[in-house]
């Protein structure tokens, strides 16, 4: 089933895209911690450490700033739910709607 972040998570998603966005590369800690009001950069690491275990964030091993974002869209499915969902009976959009949620794909809601 598809996992929703907290606030916090996402409030930390943000700021990581946003940063590395500008910068063209991930933020230390301390600028995390820094950017989001925390007081300890070792609080920023258990987040990190869980958004990793939840498949939304990578570390590129021997790098120091080493975070990446994981593109979860899956463009390629979602595009063939899409195609599917055209000539879908009701009883197939039903089922579609359920698979895509279960795979954590982002369907527009006019296609459903």
């Amino acid at each position: 089933m598809r996992y929703k972040l907290t606030k916090k998570q996402k409030r930390l998603m943000d700021f990581l895209a946003e940063f590395i966005a500008e910068h063209d590369h991930s933020p230390s800690y301390r600028e995390i911690a820094s950017g989001l009001g925390l007081k300890s950069p070792a609080s920023v690491a258990e987040h990190i450490d869980n958004l990793v275990t939840l498949g939304f964030l990578k570390r590129e091993e021997g790098s120091a700033r080493s975070l990446v974002i994981v593109d979860r869209s899956f463009p390629e499915t979602t595009e063939l739910f899409k195609q599917r969902l055209e000539f879908a009976t009701d009883e197939e959009v039903e089922i579609l709607q359920r698979a895509a949620e279960i795979l954590g794909l982002e369907l527009e809601s006019e296609n459903l």
